[in-house]
């Protein structure tokens, strides 16, 4: 850790040098009424420049960007402080008044402005104001009430990926998600194919305890019976990456981690035709050729994309191939109405090096003990999505989604402490065909003397798996056919789930400061197995005892309601207080029943996960230097599903020795607690006065968390910490720009966590055991001029050598090294 005390005393010292003189700044004050006199609480005031202000004063719909905005307090006055001399326009607005804007000229004193708001005949206004100032931090929150989701209460955060210095070539979630608190990432695939995050407790297996979804609509494998994600977005293409936590489960389904959504770039408004393109390469043979194409007529706004990406990664036998593409129109058919259709493909083909032991990976972290092993994804997802405008208080949102995709792994898939022979491969295929529409009204309607919000919407879902387990050719090569594919030696699955659903919001504004949001959701869910599997038992010699094909057939159906309810009050823009607590569930899915993967049995009596979360916040900004969230939390999550070791008579030896195996079952109840922080400051801005042109903020991102197992049938469980929870999640960093350069540092610590209920702290196989402390450096800088722009980074500056991930199967089984050091350098053009 010495080095990255070292390297931040070196950063914060060397830019605290000033570049110029500060510009004498002034204020803007005043107070804001109605037409009677009386004082307006919770009015928004902004401020833009003359040129840029929108001329409408209807009261409808527009928007506008800018740092300097404030909003009213109790006497309805405010406070605009930074502003250097020149011509503004300042607008003042209040939900059911008439927008007014006032244009001023400031040359050598503050200014005392005072609006009269009057009441907006007609249709009930809106208007939205993006604070740029925390985009430019790279991490902001969402508004209330956007599009037609409610965010009310709730405890989010939003990455704004164009304002954050990254390795956006390998797809770096340790940077990108930095000032996201209490995320667990795994950091085990360099080039990053699949994103793996997880938070209180929940495990990060490629992000499958969140509802992932990109611009809306699913992504994942399968939403039920198989959640988890091996296509993620390329961040060169977003536009934001939004994350609610537990509460989203009301509005997005049940998983306990909430909403992880990507939101995709649009083609640029005000050009017809745009090209760009990103070159990059970097360490072990990376090279990621991203181009995009977008832009904007009358009525029609594009976007798309296209990747390639190759590494040989820095383990042998790590090699991987990818194409990416993406098309988006968005097209206005009526002022009303827009439809906008989507496509995504992605394939990929992957050599995966396997796990270590304990042993291995001390005596050297880069090797491979696995040459015959693969991983191939083919991805297809299409989503047609429309909206209609009623009015500007009422809209009706519809998507329909689909996917045709398919995963397969071959190799060897034993205890990683015991030599590859050859000989037939374990193989694994996946084809899932889901498709689904969801549905949602969102009405804006006077309660009293306040504007209060409803939210509606309906989800329908059908997921197929058809999951099959056998033997494959005994070669090295990328092959993905089985030897008997009319008869399994594993097992073969037909998977199907439905899921209806109904869900309904509401924010109260009792007063201007504050509001209760109350929700409810009604949840069916079927999910059905048809298939059979072999249960074959040989002696040691290799001769087989017993082979029975067992046909079975499940029926599972369940309904269900649960609630929530949120509540918050707004001091002012500097202080919020938010408090929501949302009931949780998630299903078992069927197609993890029958998986024969090493030592693993999992219990057929499983139940499904049940539980809730609670939050309990302050957050807010000040002015345009400071912005933090403090969050306490609790999960709780009753039969939580885990992992054991289990021992029982060998049937090889006919129940003469004991054998030992792991089993997945309900372990018990889990009960975790937690404090999650954040804070910026923009250090230039708070010793040196407002400059435009130059910004050196700071960030600390802390999550302290307890948990402890509870409840529980199995012995050796109770009392035992929950695996997969760090006790202390740190992050800090600098980041400093100067007109088109920007620079950032980041630390990076995670202390000590179990990867089982049993708390294991070192196993043979490698797949149970501590997962050690480590701490991790970033850096990266780009640099932009016109046409042109220059990224370049260090990752893993002092070469740390750790992991972050123990697999129970591909791509292991075993310790999962994180990569060494690496370097990268993009360069970029925009035509």
């Amino acid at each position: 850790m010495k080095y990255g005390f070292t390297i931040a005393f070196f950063l914060s010292t060397f830019f605290w040098i000033p570049f110029y003189a500060s510009a004498q700044t002034y204020t803007i004050s005043g107070k804001v009424s109605s037409e009677t006199g009386n004082s307006l609480p919770a009015a928004y005031v902004f401020v833009s420049s003359a040129a840029e202000q929108d001329s409408s004063e209807t009261g409808n719909m527009f928007s506008t960007t800018t740092p300097f905005q404030d909003r009213t307090g109790k006497k309805g006055r405010y406070r605009i402080t930074g502003l250097e001399p020149g011509t503004y326009a300042v607008t003042a607005y209040h939900p059911g008044k008439k927008v007014t804007t006032k244009e001023i000229t400031i040359q050598e004193s503050d200014i005392h402005l005072n609006f009269e708001l009057v009441v907006l005949e007609g249709a009930l206004g809106e208007l939205t104001v993006e604070d740029t100032e925390s985009a430019s931090f790279g991490i902001t929150r969402m508004r209330s009430v956007e599009g037609v989701t409610i965010n009310e209460s709730k405890k989010n955060e939003v990455v704004v990926v164009e304002e954050i210095a990254a390795n956006l070539a390998t797809n770096n979630s340790r940077q990108v998600f930095a000032k996201v608190p209490g995320l667990n990432i795994w950091q085990s695939d360099e080039a990053g194919v699949q994103l793996g995050i997880g938070g209180r407790g929940l495990s990060p297996n490629r992000s499958s305890n969140f509802n992932t979804r990109q611009n809306g609509y699913d992504i994942a494998a399968d939403a039920l019976g198989y959640p988890e994600s091996y296509y993620t977005p390329p961040v060169r293409a977003l536009k934001r990456i939004e994350i609610v936590r537990g509460a989203a489960s009301l509005q997005y389904g049940t998983q306990f981690g909430g909403l992880l959504n990507f939101v995709f770039k649009d083609g640029p408004e005000d050009e017809r035709l745009q090209l760009n393109s990103n070159q990059s390469v970097g360490s072990y043979g990376m090279w990621s050729s991203f181009n995009s194409v977008g832009g904007s007529t009358e009525n029609m706004n594009y976007y798309g994309f296209y990747q390639y990406k190759k590494s040989d990664g820095w383990r042998p036998n790590s090699e991987l191939d990818q194409h990416t593409a993406y098309g988006s129109v968005q097209y206005n058919i009526t002022p009303k109405l827009t439809i906008n259709p989507e496509y995504t493909y992605m394939h990929y083909l992957a050599h995966q090096p396997g796990g270590l032991t304990d042993a291995q990976f001390e005596e050297d972290p880069g090797q491979s003990n696995r040459e015959r092993n693969w991983f191939r994804v083919n991805w297809n997802l299409l989503a047609l999505k429309a909206n209609y405008e009623f009015s500007s208080k009422t809209r009706l949102n519809t998507r329909f989604f689909g996917l045709k995709a398919g995963r397969d792994a071959v190799g060897n898939l034993e205890r990683i402490d015991r030599l590859d022979f050859g000989g037939p491969r374990n193989l694994l295929k996946d084809d899932f065909t889901n498709w689904g529409n969801e549905t949602r009204l969102i009405h804006r309607y006077p309660l009293g003397e306040q504007l209060s919000v409803f939210l509606v919407g309906t989800r329908f879902y059908n997921g197929f798996t058809h999951r099959r387990q056998g033997r494959g050719t005994d070669g090295s090569d990328p092959d993905f056919s089985y030897l008997s594919p009319d008869n399994l030696r594993g097992s073969d699955f037909d998977l199907p789930s439905r899921n209806r659903s109904l869900f309904v919001e509401n924010i109260f504004n009792i007063t201007p400061e504050l509001s209760i949001t109350p929700g409810v959701r009604f949840e069916y869910i079927r999910t059905e197995a048809d298939g059979y599997y072999r249960n074959i038992v040989e002696d040691l010699a290799g001769n087989i005892l017993v082979d029975e094909r067992i046909e079975e057939q499940r029926d599972r159906k369940r309904s269900f309601v649960f609630f929530g309810i949120g509540a918050s009050y707004k001091g002012s823009r500097n202080l919020e207080v938010y408090a929501n607590y949302s009931q949780n569930y998630r299903a078992i899915n069927f197609n993890d029943i029958r998986v024969d993967v090493g030592s693993l049995e999992v219990d057929p009596n499983m139940q499904d996960e049940r539980g809730f979360n609670v939050d309990l916040g302050l957050r807010g900004s000040r002015d345009t230097f400071f912005n933090y969230d403090v969050s306490l939390f609790h999960l709780s999550y009753e039969d939580r599903i885990g992992t054991v070791l289990k021992t029982e008579p060998n049937p090889k030896f006919n129940g003469l020795v004991d054998r030992t195996f792991r089993y997945r079952t309900n372990v018990a109840d889990a009960k975790i607690y937690g404090l999650e922080t954040f804070a910026e400051v923009n250090l230039y801005r708070l010793f040196m006065g407002e400059t435009r042109s130059s910004r050196l903020s700071l960030f600390t991102n802390l999550a302290l968390i307890t948990s402890e197992y509870s409840d529980s049938d199995i012995s050796g469980i109770e009392g035992n910490d929950v695996e997969l929870v760090p006790n202390v999640n740190f992050k800090t960093g600098l980041t400093f720009s100067r007109k088109n350069f920007e620079a950032s540092w980041q630390f990076s610590y995670v202390s000590e966590q179990f990867s089982d209920a049993t708390n294991a702290r070192r196993t043979p196989t490698a797949i149970e055991g501590i997962i050690p402390a480590y701490h991790v450096m970033d850096l990266s800088a780009k640099y932009n001029h016109n046409w042109f722009r220059l990224e370049a980074g260090i990752n893993n500056v002092t070469n740390n050598i750790y992991f972050t991930r123990r697999a129970t199967g591909y791509p292991g089984p075993g310790i999962i090294p994180s990569p060494s050091r690496s370097f990268y350098v993009t360069a970029g053009i925009s035509l």
